[in-house]
């Protein structure tokens, strides 16, 4: 019995596996619109009622080929590594991002195209994670001016708002610079240019302070959810 549904469990995530291929290779050649259930079922050779219940509907599908998709991506920024300076390293960041974004449009449309109130892709929900990481950094350096999750917002809403501004441009009429331009008035925004030091400015010093409170083993859980709603206040002042 046990042997049987281990071949079972076997059998469907080689059917899951070659029905995300056969829809990336879909996506890749003809973009989202060539995503019909129709052609994913003859591009990966299985019945349309084995796609819902194996991802539950379309939508879970898309949300698996664009995670599928994102793999390149998190390789990429695994490559990078960090440095001593991480307002250095979010510059890289979003580099790459927005390198990723316009290198692969039908992709990164997937990922970010469709907006859901209150809802991520498992894609763009990693993608946040590393970009929440990133900006944790900057604030344990003192660095940032504001909270961490408004940094966090406006870094990724100017990223992506840009992004999609190349990517909706002619190649020819891609300006290089633009991408630059609005990744430094981005960290100016968030980030202060006094350098890896503690700022005297108290918003910055709670800023700081925040980030590194899971760190304090000296308090009970309790003291460190109340530190944090007092530096959280502050912070967002």
């Amino acid at each position: 019995m046990a042997a049987s549904a281990e071949a079972e469990a076997m059998k469907r995530d080689a059917t899951r596996e070659r029905i995300i291929k056969a829809a990336y290779g879909l996506l890749t050649e003809g973009g989202r619109e060539a995503l019909s259930t129709r052609a994913i079922c003859a591009e990966s050779g299985v019945q349309s009622p084995a796609i819902y219940r194996i991802f539950g509907d379309k939508q879970g599908l898309l949300d698996a080929v664009a995670d599928h998709g994102f793999e390149s991506y998190l390789a990429s920024k695994t490559s990078l590594g960090e440095t001593d300076d991480p307002v250095d390293d979010l510059r890289r960041g979003w580099d790459l991002h927005v390198e990723f974004g316009v290198g692969n449009p039908s992709l990164y449309s997937l990922i970010y195209g469709d907006a859901r109130p209150g809802v991520e892709t498992p894609a763009a929900r990693r993608a946040s994670a590393i970009l929440a990481h990133s900006i944790r950094r900057i604030a344990e350096t003192g660095r940032l001016r504001v909270s961490e999750e408004r940094a966090a917002l406006l870094v990724h809403s100017a990223g992506r708002g840009t992004t999609f501004t190349l990517i909706s441009l002619p190649e020819d009429q891609r300006d290089p610079a633009l991408s630059t331009l609005a990744r430094e008035a981005a960290i100016t925004a968030v980030t202060t240019d006094t350098g890896p030091t503690t700022p005297a400015d108290p918003t910055h010093l709670a800023i700081a302070l925040r980030a590194a409170t899971p760190r304090l083993t000296t308090l009970t859980p309790a003291e460190q959810t109340l530190l944090t709603e007092w530096l959280t206040r502050i912070a967002n002042t």
